[in-house]
């Protein structure tokens, strides 16, 4: 195989030199058609519709020089690439066995099959990440199960909770993400319903059991067979866009509250190997996160284009089936570059539980006041607990005073234990059982 000159990836730091780079690129993407050829000529052999040594011919060929570039150039002329990649492994085989190239199939079973064979390869290795990232955050999880911070809603302190539970959440995400890349990848089917999907030609040619050749089919790709043929029923498509989107989204939800989390006035978490500035030499930029999110922002619009391609008419589509090509593939590459930079991101996490500890002073204790009202609340009475804290968070605010030593003035609440009420370690909640029950998750 000719290589294709190979993409500087300049733009796409995200993905560069990942996995997903190298399974979506241009010569793996004819590799996944060539090899798509092949299955087809081996499987129609296995059930006698292909002489013997016809599968073993076209394999062999297939495994040989292929010119990307100007396949890609003579595509032009029939809108795929499958047009001239046959007439080139159909001359590579040879007379004896060159009519049995493609032989009954059309372009987009060919295409299809090798776009799912792509997407699988892809998301093998995406999936392995994931697996780093959640043994990550199961770590930091049960490392910090303890660790108060301040739960923010809105933007604003709220009440306390712990890191523990927030990287629980983050790992129940990534949990999320890989059962539903994992349902797709074990149910990525391969493609082969002839001209329009009535396998007529397979017929013609001698195969008796149009059912038996697509298993065969399939289990010659290692895809799913399919009940039907898919050229126009686009079901395979829109479960990759949904589980990359979601990919993209969970891992962004994680570099999101990391980018809050690292600023530098908060200070609670910052990424191991951070990057530099061009021209500011003592910042650490949270480059890792930063990819992340770019991702999980251009993910949905892509899905948006690959769920728009649903609607193609009549039995074979003009144009909705050529325009999944490369929103999937950009997709699939993103999601590659987001899951490795999410192992990256979460095994050098750094904790600053110092830092937590510090800012939940930041309000004077009225991180606390929920709780406070629910006990001077019986202890006063609701009214009178609600203006007390009322008053006493004004004064705390403008007289720069903890809430605590001016509750110990008031009379009324003389009795009360205010060391044990107003610490804010002493007031999250079931942040521990909830972080328990998320670690039982496997």
């Amino acid at each position: 195989m000719t290589a294709a000159r190979p993409e500087s990836a300049l733009l796409a730091p995200g993905w560069a030199g990942s996995p997903a780079a190298r399974a979506t690129d241009d010569d793996a993407y004819l590799r996944a058609l060539l090899d798509a050829e092949a299955a087809l000529t081996r499987a129609q052999e296995a059930l006698g519709a292909a002489p013997r040594g016809a599968g073993a011919a076209v394999t062999a060929a297939a495994s040989g020089d292929f010119d990307v570039r100007s396949l890609a150039e003579r595509a032009r002329g029939g809108g795929n690439p499958v047009i001239p990649l046959v007439a080139d492994l159909t001359e590579a085989v040879g007379a004896a066995y060159g009519p049995y190239v493609h032989r009954g199939a059309t372009s987009q079973d060919i295409m299809d099959t090798a776009t799912m064979l792509v997407a699988a390869r892809t998301l093998d290795p995406v999936l392995a990440d994931l697996d780093r990232t959640q043994a990550a955050l199961a770590r930091l999880a049960a490392g910090h199960r303890d660790t108060a911070m301040a739960a923010r809603t809105l933007t604003q302190h709220a009440v306390p909770t712990t890191f523990g539970l927030k990287a629980a959440g983050w790992r129940s995400l990534v949990l999320d993400a890989r059962d539903r890349i994992t349902a797709v990848r074990d149910s990525l089917p391969a493609q082969l319903g002839g001209a329009a999907g009535t396998a007529a030609a397979f017929t013609a040619y001698g195969v008796r059991d149009t059912s038996a050749l697509t298993a065969a089919y399939a289990r010659e790709v290692g895809l799913a067979a399919p009940l039907l043929p898919w050229h126009t029923l686009r079901t395979p498509v829109a479960d990759l866009a949904a589980c990359l989107a979601f990919t993209a989204g969970a891992l962004g939800k994680l570099a999101a509250d990391v980018l809050v989390l690292g600023r530098t006035e908060i200070a609670e978490v910052g990424e191991g190997g951070a990057g530099g500035s061009s021209a500011m030499p003592h910042k650490a930029n949270p480059v890792r996160s930063t990819l992340i999110a770019a991702a999980a922002r251009r993910a949905p619009q892509l899905a948006a284009t690959l769920y728009g391609s649903l609607v193609a008419q009549d039995e074979r589509p003009a144009g909705a089936w050529h325009a999944e090509w490369e929103p999937l593939r950009d997709l699939l590459r993103l999601v590659g570059g987001a899951a490795r930079d999410a192992v990256e991101l979460t095994e050098g996490l750094r904790v600053n539980a110092d830092a937590m500890r510090a800012n939940l002073g930041l309000t004077h204790g009225l991180v606390v006041s929920e709780r406070l009202s629910a006990e001077l609340a019986g202890l006063l009475g609701r009214a009178r607990a609600r203006q007390l804290l009322t008053e006493l968070a004004r004064r705390a605010y403008s007289e720069n005073r903890p809430l605590v030593e001016l509750l110990a003035q008031e009379a009324d609440v003389k009795d009360v234990d205010l060391d044990e009420l107003t610490d804010p370690a002493r007031y999250t909640g079931s942040a521990g059982a909830l972080t328990d029950r998320a670690l039982e998750r496997r």
